[in-house]
């Protein structure tokens, strides 16, 4: 049996329990700002453990974009090393969930299509690019 690896930070914390605990009803937006979130749960790269945390809701065509932005800061979420790793995973969006596999977005044209999907469900993502010399990380998740 696979181990569940609550995130260390309250905040985050709180909300995958809220989240999950309403099955979707509550906790739905991200720390109460309004803007939609969704619920990802994906294996550690490391400890193999089960892992969640809760990102901005950007959807396109059917598909969720995932974006790595950290706020700008110059290191990468850990959680984009797990994607990489463990490409499965599960989506929850309010009351609905879905088995989905991710792939990183290296190409350009599609990249910037995604990235503007991400501005424009949350305009500071700009504004995280602008703070780190890394390139925010995006990852698209399909249906599996």
């Amino acid at each position: 049996m696979t181990t569940y690896i609550p995130p260390t930070l309250d905040w985050v914390r709180e909300q995958v329990e809220l989240y999950e605990s309403s099955g979707g009803i509550k906790g739905t937006t991200l720390m109460d700002t309004g803007l939609p979130c969704i619920l990802v749960t994906h294996t550690g790269n490391k400890t193999g453990g089960i892992r969640k945390i809760p990102l901005m809701r950007v959807e396109i065509e059917g598909s969720y974009v995932l974006i790595g932005s950290m706020g700008g800061q110059p290191q990468n979420p850990v959680w984009v090393y797990n994607l990489r790793a463990n490409p499965d995973i599960q989506l929850r969006d309010k009351t609905e969930v879905f088995d989905m596999q991710v792939r990183e977005v290296t190409d350009e044209q599609e990249r910037a299509k995604l990235w503007a999907a991400g501005v424009a469900a949350y305009p500071d993502y700009d504004n995280y690019q602008a703070k780190t010399t890394r390139k925010i990380p995006i990852f698209i998740a399909e249906s599996r």
